[in-house]
């Protein structure tokens, strides 16, 4: 398994990517940096070709992006603005192919939440047909979308690991699959069996500690050892991203990378 982590949630700058925190994570011996692409969809073209060269430069690759499509871009309810909303999806795609990047992560609970009285059932629908949509626009590029079910903290539909997997059998493309957040897992209580049912759909994962949301370490109370065991039984052997805050990102970082590790080997 490969590890990585979330910059945009430990950034430190006010565009809100966080990639002053590259250079610690390529030091502390991760694999990969999970990038934020709805802030990087807020750079200038200029700004974006430093960015990219900058990581290349890092020696870190981006194999993974979160944040896919912002609340200003809805996708649910009637607001959707079809034609604004092909154009990001054209240009973020555009813009995480030139990052090498792999996964791309669908949570984006702003712009997928369902606006008070509108239809669940016709959200649904708009969602599935967005992703349909998406998967088309990926064409041959070597990319995913990982859908990520968040919790009911968060977000008012797909709000588990079960919704996430059907949403994604509803779908049906190839290029759409599925991310297990281990930190929404256990805040929602569900049970871990879902791995297994899920594991022809699995590509990618984030881990945090549920308590807090925090940097895991060892001793942290939280279970990361069963997360694991059940992701090898499910076959699973990618990409795991740390999405979790820390007031100590140098710090944290070489801990967890560790503590991860450990659990793993």
């Amino acid at each position: 398994m490969k590890i990585g982590c979330c910059v945009n949630m430990v950034a430190a700058e006010p565009d809100g990517i966080g990639i002053e925190r590259i250079e610690v994570l390529a030091s502390s011996g991760y694999d990969y940096v999970e990038l934020p692409l709805a802030q990087m969809m807020a750079l200038k073209s200029s700004k974006f070709d430093e960015l990219v060269s900058y990581v290349e430069s890092v020696g870190i690759p981006c194999e993974a992006c979160n944040n896919f499509i912002p609340a200003s871009h809805p996708i649910t309810g009637s607001k959707v603005d079809k034609v604004k909303l092909d154009e990001y999806i054209d240009e973020a795609l555009e813009r995480a192919d030139r990052l090498n990047a792999k996964s791309i992560v669908f949570g984006s609970s702003g712009a997928k939440n369902v606006p008070p009285g509108f239809s669940m059932e016709r959200a649904w629908e708009q969602i599935v047909e967005t992703l349909q949509l998406v998967d088309e626009k990926i064409g041959n590029r070597d990319i995913k979308i990982a859908i990520e079910p968040l919790c009911k903290l968060e977000s008012n539909i797909v709000v588990n690991a079960h919704e996430g997997l059907q949403l994604a059998k509803e779908v049906n493309r190839k290029k759409i699959r599925l991310l297990i957040d281990y930190y929404h897992l256990m805040i929602e209580k569900e049970d871990q069996g879902i791995i297994e049912e899920a594991k022809d759909y699995l590509q990618h994962m984030h881990l945090a500690n549920p308590t807090g949301r925090v940097f895991p370490q060892a001793g942290d109370g939280a279970d990361y050892s069963k997360f694991i065991s059940n992701l090898k039984k499910a076959g699973y052997d990618s990409r795991i991203s740390i999405e979790a805050f820390t007031d100590s990102f140098e710090a944290s970082a070489p801990v967890a990378l560790k503590t991860v590790w450990d659990v793993i080997n």
